[in-house]
């Protein structure tokens, strides 16, 4: 039984896990604000090795559409620079020298469109992460039903892991719902 509950336990945390991985996602899509988030995962080349941005300078927001990069060394401006261009983001860099700004257009519609079907995109892998894990909990539940554990307890852990599936499963909705509301409303 214990084998059971060690399941049923790993099950749930591979969910929380997909679910983290998810919101991490959507930060990185911008809604229209300023968002230190939005640059998590951009590399720049530090003395030839790849370094996140903000291991190298301080990311803040200046106001809403607005956020700006202050390297630790002047030296790292340019790199920065094309660390930023790289990523496609789809912001141009301002450099004045001491620091880099950038300046978040506004969003057409269209535009909106097409993040709220980037975040539709990412929601759909975090759910297909959890129907994966659903399904090898599950497997790991028979593979103990064959090994001598009862058939009720084997309905029952079953039956634990689809509730957890659809648990998570609404989180996910709840995400994109709420990040789809972000991202339109003007």
């Amino acid at each position: 039984m214990s084998d059971v509950i060690q399941i049923l336990s790993d099950n749930s945390a591979s969910m929380s896990r997909a679910i983290h991985h998810l919101e991490s996602e959507l930060t990185k899509i911008r809604a229209g604000k300023a968002s230190p988030g939005m640059l998590d995962g951009i590399m720049v080349d530090y003395y030839g090795n790849p370094t996140a941005l903000n291991q190298v300078a301080n990311v803040t927001v200046l106001d809403a559409r607005t956020i700006s990069i202050q390297p630790w060394e002047k030296t790292m401006l340019q790199a920065i620079e094309k660390g930023i261009m790289a990523a496609n983001i789809g912001i141009t860099p301002q450099n004045d020298g001491n620091t880099i700004r950038l300046f978040l257009p506004p969003l057409t519609e269209e535009r909106r469109k097409e993040l709220v079907k980037r975040c539709n995109g990412e929601g759909e892998n975090a759910k297909i992460a959890i129907r994966n894990i659903r399904r090898d909990a599950i497997e790991q539940i028979k593979k103990l039903q064959k090994d001598g554990l009862s058939e009720d307890a084997c309905k029952d852990a079953e039956k634990e892991v689809q509730e957890a599936t659809d648990k998570f499963i609404a989180l996910v909705e709840k995400h994109l719902a709420a990040k789809e509301k972000e991202i339109m409303s003007v």
